[in-house]
This record gives structure tokens, sequence and C-alpha cells, in this order.
């Protein structure tokens, strides 16, 4: 039989340490569950300590998965660990993941703590963990810059303790394939109880070497890879989970490994990924990109017709590409869009909830003629954003622009329930459309970001937009979905000054000094 690859995903914890990327509760949900549609082993959910906002997805994300282990994170220190057992408490299956820094530089310049101070309180952390849950991962931060010597004598140390997993990060993306997967055999060989647990690594991106990295260390034998889903994650983000289970499932002739995950839940999950958190694919992004499957030479067209392996080492349709048209109209039912919805895996707490979306769908269909999975995904973030008190809503607007002549866009902006009319002129009619609601918010925020990406194929695309904006030290994401561009972009700069208003949901750990 082949060795089993288990797949942690860590999209909605160190994913979301992406700037601007932060997950609401009824977000981290909704990526939950198609996580557990995709039968993804562990799900990491968060860090409990690091804010309540975290603290109540985590909890919700346990009432709603089931068939997956959910995760919280947590750093080898009592307020930290307590936090997650709360949260994690009505998992049907619990993990704490426990770290502490062991690199030199780490443990000298952040810690502050000796070696032996280190081991102490990592094996202190991994037994207090047990107390609450069976199943204890503990993470070596900074790995990849450790001395193998103490590595070895932490991980030891650790696995005595109880942790049954231990994860080996390269935390600053600085090794190298070669120099990693010799780590983790070397570290497999030297380390007596080694076969006591799973070894598992974390790798991050800055050289571009996130996904070499992990399969050279699957092929050191390693056992977990820590992984996201579009490689989404801080700096120059993770190794990307859809590039990870694709080349062991390609490469099967080199690893002989077989992993859990329903390859066909790949692409409607990366795009609910990159639609909640507004960071779009690339088109050439391996897997999951536009053009993924796209064949433009001549000589290669040529061949894939002929035969398709000549050119295409994977079948589009095993990871979710062409099977995503929703054939339904102005004239389908409620019963019919409920069922659809059900089947992406998305329900609403409330009837009323519902009526409002289907209210939208209505209104979409007359605006187009065929309605994607990928529209009624845009279409439910949307009402339930609406769903939350909003200081800012936008009531219409009118854009005015021809050859020539300066743009002009008019809107009306309800402020705490008052409307307010204002008209601004811009370089094109978003611009002028964002700073005429400028104009009624006076937010003083700083946009760091706008960008516009299709949802679907052709002109009658529904336009997703993302507007980031900062105040404060706080960065927010705001979304908006229409098929006029302009009204997108104003939904999306209202979205986000809703976010600014209402405060944050999420502190990023690194404000709490990890």
């Amino acid at each position: 039989m082949k060795d089993r690859l288990v797949i942690f995903d860590t999209t909605m914890r160190d994913g979301e340490q992406s700037p601007g990327a932060s997950m609401t509760k009824q977000e981290k949900i909704r990526i939950g569950k198609a996580l557990e549609k995709m039968r993804v082993d562990v799900i990491e959910a968060g860090f409990a300590a690091a804010s309540p906002g975290d603290f109540e997805a985590i909890q919700a994300v346990a009432d709603n998965v089931r068939d997956s282990t959910i995760c919280s994170l947590a750093r080898a220190v009592d307020r930290d660990l307590e936090h997650a057992a709360e949260a994690l408490k009505n998992a049907e299956r619990a993990r704490i993941h426990t770290f502490i820094a062991t690199s030199p530089i780490h443990m000298q310049h952040k810690l502050r703590m000796t070696p032996d101070q280190v081991v102490e309180q990592a094996v202190y952390a991994v037994k207090k963990a047990r107390g609450f849950v069976e199943d204890v991962e503990f993470s070596c931060e900074d790995a990849g810059r450790s001395e193998i010597d103490f590595l070895c004598r932490i991980i030891e140390a650790a696995i005595d303790a109880g942790a049954r997993t231990i994860n080996i990060p390269d935390t600053v993306g600085y090794a190298i394939p070669a120099e990693f997967g010799d780590k983790i055999r070397t570290l497999l060989e030297r380390i007596p109880n080694a076969d006591k647990a799973i070894f598992s690594v974390h790798c991050h991106n800055d050289l571009g070497l996130a996904v070499a990295n992990s399969l050279a260390a699957v092929a050191n034998g390693a056992r977990q890879v820590e992984c996201t889903i579009n490689g989404l994650g801080e700096r120059a983000g993770n190794a990307a989970l859809e590039e990870i289970v694709m080349a062991t499932r390609t490469r099967a002739d080199l690893l002989d490994l077989s992993t859990a995950i329903d390859t066909t839940q790949i692409v409607p999950t990366s795009r609910l990924v990159s639609s909640i958190t507004g960071f779009p694919v690339q088109p050439n992004k391996a897997i999951v990109g536009a053009n993924a499957f796209a064949h433009e030479s001549g000589i290669h067209q040529d061949g894939v017709l002929k035969h398709r392996e000549t050119y295409e080492i994977m079948k589009a349709e095993d990871v979710g590409w062409g099977a995503n048209k929703m054939v339904m109209g102005k004239h389908s039912g409620r019963a019919a869009f409920r069922s659809r919805l059900e089947e992406l895996g998305v329900t609403f707490e409330t009837d009323e909830l519902l009526n409002k979306a289907f209210a939208r769908f209505k209104d979409l269909a007359d605006k187009k003629h065929e309605i994607f999975d990928e529209d009624l995904q845009a279409l439910v973030s949307e009402t339930k954003q609406a769903a939350v008190a909003d200081t800012y809503r936008l009531i219409s607007l009118e854009s005015h622009c021809a050859t020539g002549e300066k743009p002009v866009t008019e809107v009306v902006v309800s402020f705490n329930g008052t409307e307010h009319r204002c008209k601004s002129q811009g370089s094109g009619p978003v611009d002028a459309a964002l700073k005429a609601i400028e104009m009624v918010a006076q937010s003083g925020a700083n946009q760091l970001l706008y960008s516009v990406n299709a949802i679907t194929q052709g002109t009658d695309s529904q336009g997703e937009v993302t507007v980031r904006l900062e105040k404060g030290g706080r960065i927010v994401n705001g979304q908006g979905a229409d098929t006029d561009i302009i009204t997108a972009s104003a939904k999306a700069y209202i979205h986000a000054l809703n976010l600014l208003d209402n405060g944050a949901d999420r502190q990023h750990p690194q404000t709490e000094g990890v």
C-alpha cells in the first residue's frame, strides 16, 4: 500500500496573515465547508488567542465542520493553550498546534531565552496541550535556520512529552530543496523516537521554493505538508495546496504516496478563497490559473488535438475545470436556487437572508443569460456583507463619460440613515465615483490597492472589485461585484469603509508579540 500524505490546510490561519486578507466568521465557515468537501485532513482554523474574533471563528468552524480535524495554533504559553482548548471543545476531532522558536537568532533576540529554557517550555506546552486533546502538534519555529543538534534534542523531548506530529517549518523561506530534504532525512535518522510521530513541513515562498522544498521533504520522509489554497500567506505566501496534491498524484512514479483529497474540488475552492480574500489568481498560476490548461502555440494545439498527453500532464476536469455552469435563469424557482447553494456548501442562517439572496439572483438573471457557480459565490458574499449593520450604504450612482471630456460621477450614499448626494470628476468614471463617496465619508483612509477580476467569461461577466484601504495601521479589503464595473467599484469602496467603521474582526498574531 502507498504511504499516506496528510494534507494540513492553513489558509484560514497563515493565509489570513496576508495584509488585507482577514476573514469574517461566516467566511471561515464557508471556506471550512469547502475544505471539508475537498477531504482535507486537518484544517487550521485560526489562532484562538489572537483576538476574540479569531476565537469565535474557530468555534464556528469546529461546530460546522465534522469530517476534518480542526486545529488552533497556540504559542507555548498557558493563555494560548487554554484559549485553543476552549475554542476547540465542540470539534469532532481537535488538534492543538503549539510552537516555540528554535533558531539561535530567534531564541536570543525574540524570546530572550536560553536553549535549556526553550526545551523546558516546549515540553511544558506539549504536556499541557495533551491534557486537553489527544492530538498535539509541535512546531520548531524557524527550523530552517536552527542547529541540527538542538533540533534533535527538542524534538525528542517533545515526542516524549506526547506530541504526535512534529512540524519543521521553513519560516522565512530560506531553505534550498536539497538542503531541506537532507535536514528532514537527518532528523528522522538521528532522533531515537522519530517513529512515534509524523514529521510535517511548513514552507514559505520567499525564494519561490515553498512547493519544491515541501516535496523534497516528502521525498525524504515527511508525511504531512502544511499548505494553503492558491499559496496564500504572509509575505510571498506558502506552499500551494493544489500544487502539492497534484504533484504527488502526477508523479506517483517518484512519490509513492496517496492523499484523501477530492481533486475535483480544487478549482471551486480556489475561486471561493480568491473571492473572499480579494486576492485574484494570476492567469498563469499552476493548476488553478485561467491559462493553466490553455494552449496558444500551433504546435501545442496540434499535439493536444492528436493526443492530449503530448502537452498535458493532467486532465483539466480532474481538478474541477469545466463543470461549473448552472443552467438557471429568471424563471427558476426558490427551491432550485436553494438546492444549488446547498450543493456548493452554502447555507443561510435565516429565511430572510435566503430571500434577499434569491432577489439578488433574480436581478442578476435579468442582466446575464447564464449564471455560473462563481456568480453565486459572489452573490452570497454580497448578501452576507449586507446582513451586517452598515454605516454607509450605496443608494444610487450615475456616471457620465465621453471622449475628450472629464468623467463625472454622482452618487447618493446613506450615512447612518441620512442620504447624501455628491458629485465628483475623476481621471475615469471609477476614480470619480470613489472620490464622490469619499466626499461623503471623509474617512482619510489610504487606498493601497484597486483591482478588478472578471468572475466568469464573456463581456456580460460580473466584475469583482477589491479595494484595499489602510487607516491607523489597520488594513481592510472591501469587495463588490456587478456587471457594471463602476457600480462594483462603488460597492467595494463602501464595503471597505464599513469594515473600517465596524472595527477589527481579527487582530493579527504579530500584534500579540508572536
